[in-house]
């Protein structure tokens, strides 16, 4: 039978077949993915080949083949350095959701979101949340950051989903399509999504005045079939996200407005940290490229990657 992964637990999956049924899965034994050491060998998003088994007076479905995927959204695991981990495969868009307080979103989180999404060709609309909280000050800095990422030529939409202002911009764009909606923990994802499917009533939370920390809500990622003819993948609250195997070289091709440069350096090999007549290094002087995002670009490249693994909150 085949069908696609709606929910995993890392033991038991709930896959939906084409005729709309669904059955809680387990895996047989331990699937190795093109040698990706992965802590969930199964993402949602799947699709994938199962059997149904008579165990004893018990029918148990086994997953026995993960088709091949189109692409998915990979992070090095927080806790286990050397352990990827796949946060959801076969995905059509994803929806980065930004709060500039109540938590933080620093810019080294978003272009480490945005470098992997470009690794793996999935388009990503960045959505700048709680827009109904900020006080004249704080605007000015939200303006500064949709400018920024509008210009390297991502779509960028301001919202405030527990008000619904300009949720049905983002509804619009989610019809047809298998959409992930991700970020740190209390930047709304579950609220947006109540508000885009009010009958779903998905578990939100307030914000720890403590930490300025959101609290785990979503425990597990998990698909949902929205009444407007759309799918959408809820995910935990990413703290870190650390970025994948790529090799120093090819980093800089997943910032956009590096990669429109490149052939305007020196060197075929330019890494744009000490190189001479480097054309990045040229644009960052005439103000061409944003220094957050020549910083963000720097950490990943020397390695200082680690620091996306510090809880800033402590």
């Amino acid at each position: 039978m085949l069908g696609t992964v709606y929910k995993s637990t890392g033991s038991w999956y709930t896959v939906k077949t084409e005729d709309g049924s669904f059955y809680e899965c387990r895996i047989k034994g331990k699937f190795r993915i093109k040698g990706i050491k992965s802590t969930n060998p199964v993402a949602v998003g799947d699709i994938v080949t199962f059997d149904l088994k008579e165990i004893g007076d018990e029918k148990v479905a086994v997953i026995s083949e993960i088709k091949e995927r189109k692409n998915y959204i990979i992070r090095k695991s927080v806790n286990l350095s050397k352990q990827t981990h796949i946060i959801a495969a076969n995905l059509d868009q994803v929806f980065l959701l930004i709060t500039l307080n109540n938590p933080p979103t620093f810019t080294s989180f978003i272009d480490r979101f945005l470098v992997t999404a470009e690794a793996y060709g999935i388009p990503v609309v960045l959505l700048f949340n709680k827009m109904d909280i900020y006080d004249d000050g704080e605007m000015v800095e939200v303006d500064y950051l949709v400018q920024l990422y509008k210009e390297i030529g991502y779509h960028c939409i301001d919202i405030a989903a527990k008000e619904g202002v300009n949720v049905e911009l983002v509804k619009e764009l989610m019809v047809d399509k298998t959409s992930m909606f991700a970020g740190h923990s209390g930047v709304g994802k579950s609220t947006l999504v109540n508000a885009l499917e009010p009958g779903l009533k998905l578990k939100t939370a307030e914000i720890s005045e403590q930490h300025l920390q959101g609290q785990h809500t979503t425990t597990f990622a998990e698909m949902y079939d929205l009444s407007f003819g759309a799918r959408i993948i809820d995910t935990p609250g990413i703290k870190g996200f650390g970025i994948v195997d790529m090799d120093q070289d090819e980093i800089g091709d997943y910032f956009p407005e590096f990669f429109k440069l490149k052939s305007e350096c020196k060197f075929n090999n330019c890494l744009h940290l000490d190189e001479p007549k480097c054309a990045i290094k040229k644009a960052l002087e005439n103000d061409e490229i944003s220094w957050s995002r020549y910083r963000s670009y720097v950490q990943m490249v020397t390695g200082e990657d680690e620091n996306y693994r510090v809880d800033i909150y402590k």
